[in-house]
């Protein structure tokens, strides 16, 4: 027998970040949801992630604009070096003339840092339930009722589901059945470190890209300037994903021994380096299952090369909060309209990822110095025109 409260509730299968701010999002229309998460504990693994001005938008709309605007670090620029020659290539200022464009900045931010915040919102909301050791392998669903199915036989129930569990989803498992994930070849290693292991030199309040042929360099700082992340990507046609492995500095070496002296020292600096292979998936057209659907890696995973994976599960939980504001009372039609709202938009920045990745990030030759020509010649308002479709959304534009 489905209770009443089960009756009127989503279920959120992942809690991580998308998850969580979808909880958040139905809460803004006063629908009820339970968070299940496979972990044992909620909270994030990862290092630093990137945070342009949609996302902001996505952190004022549900609630948690002070608070995540508080653990945020504001660079003042994004710059592109080479990596081979050490020159800088070009920069784009992050100071109030984009703040003014975009109405709001560009910050980075430690990913735990930032999914406690959306924990700490949903633990104080009285319309959101967490759950932990809750691991689901599937769902089914009949008339106005969904029952999420978990590996140990046991079901969570309710009137809608939203399939939130990353890039290796089982609900997007078997909703789309389109495999397993895109190996995209290019290997990623990360590293966290105190800002007084960081070369002086390189203690630059920027998002500072080393781009060379076939690997690149990122670092920037985190948490109040108490730490700097390390990101270095090598494309070595690695064959299968990996996620999150302790590597050690002689295989992370490799792969940079061109690369320009002063960038090389990121790689002898960094410390408990961790190896992920990325993948991603094709852009899918559908979402939608009935009364179940999908948000962020699950519906739309990406490549790392536009820094929008977590704005993009935001948006997602900001335009399914538009989509429900009529409530419970038409959830399929309400499902198909923030999936068919997010199609679009969610491809373009998946595709787009993986060509960054091709003629910005990796390029040599000849290729490189057509991205050195075109880029150097930009200016500042040229590249707040190129990037007004990205940062100008809210997850509300459709």
């Amino acid at each position: 027998m489905i209770s009443s409260i089960e009756k009127n509730r989503f279920i959120i299968v992942g809690g991580g970040i998308g998850g969580l701010a979808s909880a958040l999002g139905l809460a803004q229309q006063g629908i009820n949801s339970i968070v299940l998460e496979k972990a044992s504990k909620l909270g994030e693994i990862g290092a630093g992630i990137q945070l342009g001005p949609n996302a902001f938008h996505g952190f004022d709309y549900l609630g948690i604009g002070d608070q995540a605007r508080k653990m945020s670090v504001y660079i003042d620029d994004l710059i592109l070096m080479d990596a081979i020659k050490g020159d800088e290539i070009t920069r784009i200022s992050l100071g109030d003339k984009f703040r003014r464009r975009f109405k709001n900045p560009y910050a980075v931010v430690h990913r735990g840092d930032l999914h406690a915040v959306f924990l700490e919102a949903c633990k104080n909301n009285k319309y959101v339930e967490l759950q932990t050791n809750a691991h689901v392998v599937g769902y089914k669903q009949k008339g106005e009722n969904v029952s999420a199915l978990m590996e140990n036989g046991d079901q969570v129930n309710g009137t809608a589901l939203i399939g939130a569990e990353g890039l290796w989803s089982k609900i997007r498992e078997q909703l789309v059945g389109d495999g397993p994930p895109k190996v995209s070849g290019h290997t990623t290693y990360r590293s966290v470190i105190p800002i007084k292991d960081m070369p002086e030199e390189l203690r630059w309040n920027a998002a500072t890209l080393w781009a060379g042929p076939k690997c690149h360099i990122v670092h920037y700082p985190l948490s109040g300037w108490k730490f700097f992340n390390l990101v270095v990507t090598y494309h070595n046609n690695a064959p299968k994903p990996v996620a999150g492995k302790l590597v050690s500095k002689e295989v992370v070496r490799k792969g940079f021994d061109h690369v320009n002296p002063v960038a090389r020292q990121i790689i002898e600096r960094g410390k408990d380096w961790k190896l992920w292979v990325l993948c991603d998936r094709e852009p899918i057209t559908n979402w939608v299952d009935g009364r179940v659907t999908l948000l962020g890696d699950a519906a739309h995973p990406m490549l790392q090369y536009l820094a929008q994976g977590a704005c993009m599960a935001i948006e997602d939980a900001v335009c399914l909060s538009e989509a429900m504001k009529s409530g419970l009372s038409n959830i399929e039609a309400s499902l198909l309209n923030y999936q068919n709202n997010r199609i679009i938009r969610t491809a373009r920045v998946q595709l787009q990822s993986r060509e960054i990745g091709k003629h910005v990030y990796h390029p040599d030759g000849a290729h490189a110095l057509l991205r050195n020509k075109i880029m150097k010649s930009k200016s500042q308002d040229e590249w707040h025109d190129n990037i007004e479709w990205l940062y100008g959304g809210t997850g509300l534009d459709h």
